[in-house]
C-alpha cells in the first residue's frame, strides 16, 4: 500500500470530526480536496472505509482499522517530535490554541511577547465562542485553549494565570455614573444587555443575582462582548463585561463604569487541556510563561480623535 501520511491525517480528521467540512477547516483545504485524497486512500487500502446512510456517514470495518492505525502512526509522529524538540537547545515548532471570544483583548499580547522570545514557534490561535471551545476541548484539536469558567463534567487539567474582572459598564452619560455605592437593588431596575446562557460572563453574573437576592429580565441578549460594547455604547442599556475588553472605550471616553457594590468580579483565566495528556514542549512553555503574568498588558492609545460624545 503506498499510503501518504497526508492522507492519514486527512482520514483522522474526518474520522474524528464526523463531518467533511470540519476537517477541511482544521486542515485549511477545500471539502473536493478531502475528498480526492480520501478517494485515493480507499484506493490504495483497497477497501470503502465509508458507507453513507442517508446525509450520515459511518466507518465501515476497513475504516476502524484504518482509523486505529491512523491514531497510532500520527501519535508516534507527535511522539517523535516531543523527542527531538527536547533535544534541541532552541524552541520551536507549532503552537495551536482556541480561546473564548473574551480573551482576544489580551492573548494576542502575550502570544506576542512570547514570540518575540521564540521566533521560532509557530502560533495557530482560534478564537470562538465557549460552545465550540468545549466541543475543540473535547477532541483535543489544541495543545490547549484558554477560558474563564471551567467545566465540572470534564477531566481535565487547569492551570490558573490571570485575574479577569469583571465590571458594571454604562454609557458615560447614564445617570449613575458619578454614583458610589450603589446597590443591587437599584441597578436591576435598569435595562440589562447580557451574553447568551452558558458564557463565562453571564454565568459569573447570574451568581452574583442569586448570591444578593436579586434578578433582572434581559433587555437584549447577544452573542459577542463587542456586540455588547456597541449596544451599550449606543445607550441601550448597560451590561456586565471583562475590564481587560473595554480599556481603549474608558480611555477614550465611550463607556463609563458603574460602582456597584460587589463589583468588581473577580475571577481566573485558566489554561485547559484533557486530563492525560502529555503537552509538547512549546505549548508546555507557554503555559509556564502564562503563570508568570501578573496583569493583561496594556491595550494601545486610542486614535488620536475627536469624541464622538463631544
Amino acid at each position: 500500500m503506498h499510503l501518504t501520511l497526508q492522507q492519514l491525517r486527512l482520514f483522522e480528521a474526518v474520522a474524528r470530526h464526523g463531518h467533511f467540512t470540519r476537517a477541511a477547516e482544521e486542515l485549511h483545504l477545500t471539502q473536493p480536496a478531502v475528498s480526492i485524497q480520501l478517494r485515493r486512500l480507499e484506493d490504495n487500502v483497497g477497501a470503502k472505509l465509508f458507507e453513507h446512510i442517508g446525509k450520515r456517514f459511518f466507518l465501515t470495518a476497513a475504516g476502524q482499522e484504518v482509523r486505529a492505525a491512523s491514531a497510532d502512526i500520527l501519535g508516534r509522529l507527535q511522539a517523535l517530535e516531543r523527542s527531538l524538540e527536547t533535544l534541541a537547545d532552541t524552541m520551536a515548532g507549532p503552537l495551536r490554541l482556541s480561546v473564548v471570544t473574551s480573551a482576544k483583548y489580551f492573548l494576542p499580547h502575550l502570544l506576542g511577547a512570547f514570540i518575540a522570545d521564540h521566533p521560532a514557534v509557530v502560533p495557530s490561535l482560534i478564537v470562538t465562542n465557549r460552545e465550540r471551545l468545549l466541543e475543540r476541548l473535547v477532541a483535543n484539536e489544541d495543545d490547549f485553549v484558554i477560558m474563564g469558567k471551567v467545566p465540572d463534567d470534564l477531566a481535565v487539567e487547569v492551570r490558573p494565570f490571570l485575574e479577569n474582572l469583571i465590571v458594571v459598564a454604562a454609557h458615560p452619560r447614564h445617570p449613575m455614573a458619578a454614583g458610589r455605592g450603589i446597590a443591587p437593588a437599584q441597578i436591576v431596575k435598569e435595562r440589562w444587555l447580557v451574553r447568551e446562557a452558558g458564557s463565562g460572563t453571564r454565568s459569573a453574573f447570574d451568581r452574583y443575582l442569586a448570591e444578593h437576592g436579586v434578578s433582572i429580565t434581559p433587555y437584549m441578549e447577544l452573542g459577542s462582548t463587542e456586540a455588547i460594547k456597541q449596544a451599550v455604547m449606543a445607550d441601550l442599556g448597560v451590561s456586565v463585561l471583562p475590564l481587560a475588553s473595554m480599556r481603549l472605550e474608558l480611555s477614550s471616553g465611550r463607556l463609563a463604569l458603574l460602582d456597584v457594590e460587589g463589583f468588581p468580579l473577580s475571577r481566573r483565566w485558566n489554561a485547559v487541556w484533557l486530563k492525560g495528556k502529555t503537552l509538547p514542549r512549546v505549548a508546555e512553555a507557554f503555559v509556564e510563561f502564562l503563570n508568570g503574568v501578573s496583569e493583561a498588558p496594556a491595550s494601545p492609545p486610542p486614535p488620536l480623535v475627536s469624541s464622538p460624545l463631544g
